[in-house]
């Protein structure tokens, strides 16, 4: 394979912009913010149980490893609080912000079908490249779109 041809590949997540960066920041810090309340509500559900000493039978246990959730700004790591019960009784903290094993927002997974649907079966890839990247996104493809 000759490289004259992967000159003409844009690598998308090389073409961020500092707004675009600003805001998957600001998203990651909101996320962490609503990820610690939510944890500590649940935690203040176990604020009566406690150990023959008087410690907390409940108590914060780090984070999970971090994960990538795919988002309409792309990527945003997340680190999700765990907790451990010290009494013998299981307990775990399963966010109702991030659940377990999500890859993807709801909104970018109810958008996959459609650019499916828009792009590759009806061969419009400038709508679904606008969809992705934005009006930048003309002259992406050598298929233009019928306007």
């Amino acid at each position: 394979m000759d490289n004259s041809s992967s000159e003409n590949v844009i690598n998308l997540d090389q073409s961020s912009d500092m707004l675009t960066d600003l805001i998957r920041n600001h998203a990651r810090q909101l996320i962490k913010e609503a990820l610690e309340l939510e944890v500590a509500e649940v935690l203040q559900e176990f604020q009566d149980r406690r150990l023959a000493d008087g410690r907390q039978a409940v108590c914060r246990s780090g984070y999970q490893p971090e994960r990538e959730i795919q988002t309409g700004i792309g990527p945003v790591p997340v680190k999700v609080p765990k907790i451990r019960s010290r009494d013998g009784q299981p307990e775990s903290f399963n966010s109702a912000l991030v659940p377990p094993f999500i890859k993807r927002t709801r909104s970018l997974e109810a958008a996959i079908p459609w650019l499916y649907l828009q792009g590759i079966s009806s061969g419009n890839m400038c709508t679904v490249l606008e969809a992705l990247v934005g009006p930048e996104a003309k002259g992406l493809s050598a298929i233009q779109s019928p306007d």
